[in-house]
């Protein structure tokens, strides 16, 4: 036993001395815990999505309209964009013609139109229109969620203007005045509370609708607390007690029958095969980092056997080295992503065929930021363990910031600035552009320049560090 315990004692003593293993087994796991708790927003008392972009264009005069382009903007996971800058920074409205250039040039992806006819004049209902480019399945199902429920709350107050809008068109103005007099007479004698602004409440649409999800303690919409604090018995708001479940989904399914809601999908309407298309490009590009990050440890090993020496005392100089490392990097990468993407096509019908050109011009680009990665992380560690550490922590850090796990929108505004400087989220991008948007060359070259950016900064940096170590020697 004693053999034994010395024995461990010999390997602890191996272990404590191999600062790269410490590393990789302590620090790394607890830098990625920290990262990964401000991408979720752990570290932040409200969690969920944040700074979604919605568009929001309000041609309806209707003073309702605005409280309902009010209700969007409280909601915190949106950040709402109702104006339009021109080149010469100047300000003025969104209109609905701005909406679909805007989507197709990837300012947002999410977009409500509120039309002149939001309270028909000759029908009940409601009249919105949404427009999207669902490129991420997660975001669009939040966004629409959260869309519901902020439409649905206002349309208590919505429905009853279009009722007294359908009302004053069948009775006239002076019969539905009387009829909205006698109506607030009855409640005021029933319930209590001024019959005056009762009746100006009624006269405004607000009839004191409880919206599926609030309680009557505290109704969700402000109409109806307003309406509440002109009452002088609890219950002069004439609301309905909070619905069951079942009760519930006949409100909704009630709601969901009177407003009228054009959807139109402005983006990859046609695209085959589209959840597969979305999440190919993050598995890919992940992938990828892992195989050519990996790659930096045939620096070591070759410096190990003497293959460098070697090679150098023939007429090759360092600079040839390095170029060719990248050069065959860039090759393997295409050839993986190719074959990455050809088997999606394969297993799950995505159409890569009608995009190949420009699909391998964004993998050329992707795979030359990626080898410029691995020859970053080579030149910046001093041994094949220290690579390993250091590789793992950046591929699975830009991973998750840049949008290859999920909605990079669902994250801290800082994380999502710092994840559009990863080679993970511009690498996305292009592949989107191409496979889901159907991008023009033209379209989808400033990401190509980007990614090319990032491949000959990094790469300049790692030749300037490789250059100054003995890693050749």
């Amino acid at each position: 036993m004693r053999i034994i315990l010395t024995l461990v004692k010999k390997d602890l003593a191996v272990f404590l001395r191999n600062r790269s293993a410490l590393v990789l087994t302590f620090v790394v796991p607890i830098a990625l815990i920290y990262i990964f708790g401000w991408v979720f927003g752990l570290n932040s008392k409200d969690v969920g999505p944040r700074g979604i972009v919605l568009a929001v264009v309000n041609e309806s005069d209707n003073p309702a309209a605005q409280e309902l382009v009010d209700a969007l903007k409280a909601e915190k996971s949106f950040h709402i964009l109702t104006k339009f800058v021109s080149p010469d920074k100047s300000e003025r409205p969104l209109a609905e013609a701005d909406l679909r250039p805007l989507m197709h040039d990837n300012q947002f992806r999410f977009a409500v139109v509120i039309p002149r006819d939001l309270i028909p004049t000759n029908s009940i209902g409601l009249h919105l229109k949404i427009l999207s480019n669902p490129l991420n399945e997660i975001e669009t199902r939040t966004v629409n969620g959260l869309l519901q429920k902020t439409i649905f709350s206002n349309v208590p107050q919505l429905l009853g203007q279009s009722l007294q809008s359908r009302a004053k068109e069948i009775l006239g103005s002076a019969s539905l005045d009387r009829f909205n007099g006698r109506l607030a007479d009855a409640i005021s004698n029933a319930f209590g509370g001024d019959p005056e602004k009762i009746r100006q409440r009624i006269a405004s649409g607000d009839f004191g609708f409880n919206p599926p999800d609030s309680s009557p303690a505290k109704p969700a919409n402000p109409a109806l607390r307003r309406l509440d604090s002109t009452a002088t018995a609890p219950a002069a708001s004439f609301a309905a007690p909070a619905p069951a479940a079942a009760e519930k989904k006949t409100v909704d399914d009630f709601f969901s029958s009177i407003v009228k809601i054009d959807t139109e999908q402005v983006i990859g309407k046609d695209v085959k095969a589209p959840e597969a298309t979305r999440i190919v490009g993050g598995w890919a590009i992940m992938f990828l980092l892992f195989a050519l990050s990996s790659g930096a440890a045939a620096f070591f090993d070759e410096q190990n056997t003497g293959i460098f020496q070697r090679l150098l005392a023939a007429p090759v100089r360092r600079s040839q080295l390095l170029w060719s490392r990248f050069l065959y990097g860039i090759l393997l990468g295409v050839v993986q992503l190719s074959v990455m993407f050809f088997a999606g096509s394969l297993m799950y019908g995505i159409d890569v065929a009608s995009h190949l050109g420009l699909l391998l011009v964004v993998c050329t680009a992707a795979a030359a930021a990626c080898t410029a990665f691995g020859m970053f992380v080579a030149a910046f560690t001093p041994n094949e363990q220290a690579a390993g550490s250091l590789s793992t922590f950046l591929v699975l850090t830009m991973s998750a910031t840049g949008g290859a796990w999920f909605p990079i929108s669902f994250m801290p505004p800082f994380i999502q600035t710092i994840g559009k400087c990863t080679l993970v989220y511009w690498s996305m991008e292009g592949f989107a552009q191409v496979l889901w948007a159907g991008n023009t060359f033209l379209e989808i070259l400033p990401t190509v320049g980007i990614l090319l950016a990032i491949a000959a900064g990094v790469m300049l940096i790692s030749v300037w560090r490789l250059n100054r170590r003995n890693i050749f020697g």
